[in-house]
């Protein structure tokens, strides 16, 4: 079998290509278990030249145009290979390719610095866990809201719903490219609702954590709640840009309740969705993310959640938090260390049980009746939910002072979370955080 055109590509260039795409590779080979020998070598070539590959296309540096021209000639002579998209912030494309014209590339391009598999990635919320009691935020602090602040729901998009009516700023979809706000799933409306709904059609009962704050959804997702990296990036590079064409009104907080098991790099800074993520934080965006459902074992963080920057959060297993009580990690919640043995989740927050926004006929209204909270809510566990629970507080505390960094942002959430013997982590504190600010602004 070593004989074979993807074995020898993959011995050559193991130092540029991932494992997953490694793996892809010579997993082309399978059908051939089931063929006569004399038809491997016709099979091969086949497999060779016709075979497409989802990839994204990493350089070392920006592109340079020379290059830029040749990798669009090889591709566009390819009937199966074309470049999608071009993410300048990362210094990377989207591609598909054939293993020839893969071969071709990285021995014409000496730049290329890694070829990642296209992976799927998927939203993350936790099936079929109960508690007796819903999670309500009318605990919640009354005299901040949100106002003003924007929060961008990295997901698979947001409905119209009465409780978000008026502040739904901006939409834009990776997936189908249709133009007016939807949400297909329901996952990305149900997050929308615990960062920011405003609870009107429960006289305030099922209210997020900051009620006035304004929403962009960016869909990444499918109906099924299935994207790629190349969506991912797409829609964290789209939140950066359009910061830099909206100044006086940006994107303060990104939620991404999604997650991809993480691959092991030489550090996570050469994971692409990370790279795309510390990116938005460094243009002065805070970032929060899942830290994933992989629980309880250890090194389950999932991706973007091992980025070190960026806020990552896991679920707690109580219905609210208030001061007095004792709260523990929710079973099926990520636990660290990370694959680089990095210390994660950052944070934890409620994520069993939250009633929020119920999208009718969506993908996971069918398949989750049971799950109904009256006509206009529903209820959903995991760190997905999580996740927009802590956005929400970023929006509360940046409403007190656009200006702060995400790095203050946060270390006041961490400095003002509480701890107790059953979960290491902190839990979020919302009175903390908020009196540690005033208390620096002093």
């Amino acid at each position: 079998m070593f004989h074979y055109s993807l074995v020898k590509l993959v011995r050559c260039y193991s130092n540029k290509l991932d494992k997953p795409l490694r793996d892809k590779i010579l997993k082309l080979y399978k059908p051939l278990r089931f063929t006569p020998r004399f038809a491997h070598s016709s099979i091969d070539q086949k497999i060779w030249h016709h075979q497409k590959l989802s990839v994204i296309i990493e350089f070392e540096k920006s592109i340079l145009t020379s290059q830029s021209i040749v990798m669009d000639h090889l591709l566009s002579a390819h009937s199966k290979c074309s470049v999608r998209n071009r993410f300048s912030s990362i210094f990377c494309y989207s591609a598909d390719v054939t293993p020839d014209r893969l071969h071709e590339l990285l021995s014409v391009l000496p730049s290329i610095k890694k070829v990642y598999l296209n992976r799927k990635i998927v939203a993350l919320p936790k099936s079929n866990v109960y508690t007796k009691s819903s999670v309500s935020f009318k605990h919640l602090p009354q005299h901040v809201t949100g106002k003003g602040v924007t929060i961008a729901i990295v997901d698979t998009g947001v409905s119209k719903h009465d409780d978000l009516k008026g502040r739904i700023c901006g939409f834009v979809d990776f997936i189908s490219h249709r133009t007016q706000a939807y949400d297909d799933n329901g996952h990305g409306t149900h997050c929308a609702g615990i960062a920011a709904g405003n609870g009107r059609h429960s006289n305030g009962e099922y209210r997020g954590v900051a009620p006035e704050a304004n929403i962009i959804a960016v869909k990444v997702l499918d109906h099924k709640g299935t994207g790629t990296i190349e969506t991912i990036i797409q829609g964290i590079e789209w939140c950066i840009t359009y910061n830099q064409n909206n100044p006086n009104q940006p994107i303060h907080v990104i939620s991404i309740s999604l997650g991809i098991h993480a691959t092991k790099y030489q550090s996570e800074l050469d994971d692409p969705i990370v790279k795309i993520v510390e990116e938005a934080w460094r243009a002065g965006i805070t970032v929060v993310t899942a830290a994933g459902n992989s629980g309880p074992d250890p090194f389950t963080i999932s991706s973007p959640g091992i980025s070190e920057q960026i806020i990552t959060v896991g679920a707690l297993d109580s219905p609210f938090y208030r001061g007095h009580e004792e709260m523990n990690t929710a079973s099926f919640s990520s636990r660290g260390p990370t694959i680089y043995g990095k210390p994660k989740p950052d944070l934890l927050a409620p994520g069993v049980d939250l009633v929020s926004l119920r999208v009718p006929g969506s993908s996971i209204d069918r398949s989750q009746k049971n799950h109904r909270v009256g006509k206009h809510y529903t209820r959903m566990s995991g760190t997905s939910m999580s996740t927009p629970y802590c956005a929400g507080v970023c929006a509360l505390l940046l409403q007190s002072n656009k200006l702060l960094a995400p790095d203050t942002i946060k270390n006041l959430l961490i400095e003002g979370a509480t701890t107790s013997h059953l979960a290491s982590i902190g839990q979020i504190n919302i009175e903390n955080s908020l009196h540690l600010l005033k208390r620096k602004e002093v």
